[in-house]
């Protein structure tokens, strides 16, 4: 009888211990598999200020405090997840006119912004531009912030790559697809005017306002574009953009060429005629000789970090030695620009108009 009370209590033991085994095993199991789980929700990735930022590895909401950046996404094929911006369609009607969905986007950032308006919209991911004064304070609500910003052509592709890897999805096939345009264009610009002595490469000035008179310096993405299309940055002793200068220090530098900015067009004075009917700017080579210029802008302002640089360095090229490159057509360049990286068609009168740094209208 003891031996039969002990072979049931041993077996008895041996069931608990499997048991207990057996949910240990299954507990361990399923917090392996929530561990997995929630890693796969989300990937690491290095921003441009150095900042190592965990985001959602699916994102169907974005907000964008960046301008620039705002064109970035719509190349990219997801500017229709846009739900706050910075913009607004009277600031940039041609990128409410090929991505529509930008109307539904809110501008909550600004002057007036604040993290009540941010919330409203429950963004799966923020943009800001490096050094944002509001990145830290739209870190603390738990929101992914990501910092981006360029200055030349290669870190613009390296902008458009991150931005790509981010949203993942085809977002990536495109951002290299646009990179690959980009470095063809500059290259074939460059094969041009890497020919050019610098005895018949001309002093360009970039002006931006008048009022005061505001220009582009060196260690700017304009000085770049403007040598790479064959001339020389008449302010490229000026540091930094938009930077204010004397009208006697425009008369000393005294360019052969002056390209008025897009941004200048739509609101820093009402017409370039005001630049060459003055006295005094009569006096400059360019103006003499009939060489000042209107910068085309489009769905962003072609001259300045937007992706329409790899349009701005054909126009400049074109306009700053027109002899070297007769056969670049500038008009049928922008349509084939807008269908393949827009996905918009753009008429005759419409290329027109944003050639000239009109609006859409209507």
């Amino acid at each position: 009888m003891k031996k039969i009370t002990t072979i049931i209590l041993c077996i008895f033991l041996m069931m608990f211990f499997t048991a207990c085994n057996s949910s240990q095993s299954t507990q361990s199991s399923n917090k392996s598999s929530s561990t997995q789980e929630t890693s796969s929700k989300t990937k690491t990735i290095t921003d441009t200020s150095g900042a190592k930022v965990q985001v959602p590895t699916k994102i169907n909401k974005v907000a964008d405090s960046w301008k620039a950046h705002n064109e970035v996404l719509s190349v990219l094929g997801d500017g229709d997840k846009i739900v706050e911006t910075v913009l607004s369609e009277k600031s940039m009607p041609w990128l409410y006119k090929v991505n529509p969905a930008m109307k539904k986007a809110v501008t909550t950032f600004g002057a007036n912004f604040n993290t009540e308006d941010l919330m409203k919209n429950k963004p799966d991911i923020v943009f800001v531009s490096s050094g944002d004064a509001n990145a830290n304070k739209i870190s603390s609500l738990g929101i992914p912030v990501v910092q981006l910003n360029f200055t030349t052509f290669d870190t613009m592709k390296k902008c458009v790559s991150l931005t790509g890897e981010i949203l993942g999805g085809d977002a990536a096939k495109r951002a290299d697809k646009y990179n690959k345009y980009l470095d063809d264009k500059v290259k074939m610009v460059k094969d041009v005017t890497s020919k050019i002595p610098d005895s018949e490469r001309p002093k360009v000035l970039h002006v931006e306002s008048l009022s005061p008179i505001g220009v582009d310096g060196s260690k700017t993405i304009i000085n770049e574009w403007i040598e790479a299309a064959g001339g020389v940055n008449a302010a490229k002793d000026v540091t930094g953009n938009m930077k204010e200068v004397s009208l006697e220090q425009v008369i000393q530098w005294n360019p052969d060429i002056i390209i008025f900015g897009a941004n200048g067009a739509s609101g820093k004075v009402n017409s370039i005629d005001k630049l060459i009917n003055d006295p005094n700017w009569q006096k400059i080579s360019a103006v003499k000789n009939g060489k000042v210029y209107q910068n085309p802008t489009g769905a962003f302002l072609w001259d300045r970090y937007s992706c329409e640089e790899a349009l701005q360095v054909q126009w400049a090229a074109k306009t700053i030695h027109p002899d070297k490159f007769k056969d670049l057509d500038i008009a049928a360049e922008t349509k084939n620009f807008y269908k393949t990286f827009l996905n918009y068609n753009l008429t005759n009168e419409e290329v027109d108009k944003i050639l000239k740094a009109q609006s859409p209208g209507k």
